[in-house]
């Protein structure tokens, strides 16, 4: 795939087919260029019913880009959405430029990101079924023709040996992957046998959640004010005083239009989401759309199968906004367990309060183990009375 490099300097693209967050999804854009580590030398909007079909923008905004492609001598367009095959190939002859959609651009990132072995092949496998969807005519000028020895057959053509080739790292990808996950279900088994409470941090990406994994377990994660600062899901020990421990998991950032390659790609990673006993969702209390990026959460947990884990609501940098002097450190559900806690990961203000949580989840979940077991004893207990009798 395309590797954007750190002096590339980019046009961003965004039409708004009125929708409620195009700004909040052209502010992301923005901040995803950023990350990125490019250089945006100019926003061009624009307002459509529906995208044109041949270049998504119109011929009128075609000739705009160009102009000030000439002007700025931008070395890359980036689409805020998803451009189809021949929509990204027909922008790119008409602008003479390399082009690429949001997909693209997040996937670019996690490329560069990823820094364990699973990571990397996640992100890879990710980038490659990506890229199996450009192929798409994408090379229908090149004749049939005989191929080198041990590459091409007979009459296949550079789009089908391509096709070959990455449909074949793509298993190769995903057998290593499978062999991960193996390895992971081992340990989570152990870890079940052992009755340890699974915690696992989830929320939007950039809302303080490695800050907090840090905060609470001592540990060292990378944090940044980036979006996806932390993509390779980190698991340590957590002990709380007189209660115990749980295994506590910092996990990737979503993001609203989170690639669906990618989803796919770290729904191995994500495992230890589903498998969780209870979720800390971080939400970033300063951020004005902080009601959205909650929706686009639970819309990837509910497409990963981890919808009905209980969670419990982090209202992160508190620090930043006004909460007033009534505001309450937390609030609990009709059960009386603790639904919402506000907290300032960075300051450490309200820490107390997850640990607090967390030790009152250990101690259902220890409720609940003792009750299983001793309906267990009961099953037991009738079977063996059944065999009395005969």
């Amino acid at each position: 795939m395309h590797r954007l490099k750190a002096a590339d300097t980019a046009i961003l693209v965004s039409l708004d087919f009125g929708e409620n967050a195009y700004l909040d999804s052209l502010q992301e854009l923005q901040q995803l260029a950023l990350s990125d580590k490019l250089q945006v030398v100019a926003v061009v909007e624009g307002k459509r019913s529906r995208p044109d079909p041949t270049t998504y923008v119109g011929s009128g905004k075609v000739n705009e880009i160009a102009q000030l492609i000439a002007k700025t001598q931008a070395s890359l367009i980036i689409f805020n959405h998803d451009l189809s095959p021949a929509q990204q190939r027909n922008l790119s002859i008409r602008l003479d430029c390399s082009v690429i959609d949001r997909t693209s651009l997040i996937l670019d990132i996690f490329a560069q990101r990823a820094k364990s072995y699973e990571g990397k092949l996640q992100v890879e496998l990710a980038q490659l079924e990506h890229l199996a969807t450009r192929l798409v005519r994408g090379w229908t000028h090149l004749e049939r023709q005989k191929g080198g020895i041990g590459l091409r057959g007979p009459g296949e053509t550079q789009l089908e040996t391509d096709r070959r080739l990455i449909k074949k790292r793509v298993k190769l990808l995903k057998e290593k992957l499978l062999i991960l996950q193996r390895q992971r279900n081992v340990q989570r088994r152990s870890r079940q046998r052992t009755e340890v409470l699974s915690v696992s941090i989830v929320g939007y990406t950039n809302a303080g959640k490695s800050t907090l994994f840090n905060k609470l377990t001592r540990a060292h994660s990378y944090t940044a004010d980036q979006l996806f600062a932390t993509l390779d899901t980190t698991t340590r020990k957590l002990y709380l005083a007189g209660s115990g421990s749980a295994v506590i998991s910092d996990t990737v950032g979503f993001i609203r239009e989170l690639p669906h390659t990618l989803v796919a790609a770290f729904r191995a990673t994500l495992e230890e989401t589903v498998r969780a006993d209870i979720l800390l969702h971080v939400i970033d209390a300063s951020n004005p759309a902080r009601d959205e990026q909650v929706d686009e959460v639970n819309k990837i947990l509910k497409e990963i199968g981890a919808d009905t884990i209980p969670q419990v609501l982090i209202l992160n940098k508190i620090d930043l906004i006004d909460l007033g002097t009534t505001s309450k450190g937390c609030i609990r559900d009709e059960y009386d367990r603790i639904s919402r806690i506000r907290l300032s990961a960075k300051t450490g203000e309200g820490i107390e309060l997850v640990r607090q949580a967390l030790t009152e989840a250990i101690a259902e979940n220890s409720r609940k183990l003792y009750e299983n077991s001793k309906d267990t004893k009961k099953v037991i207990g009738s079977c063996a009375t059944v065999q009395e009798l005969f």
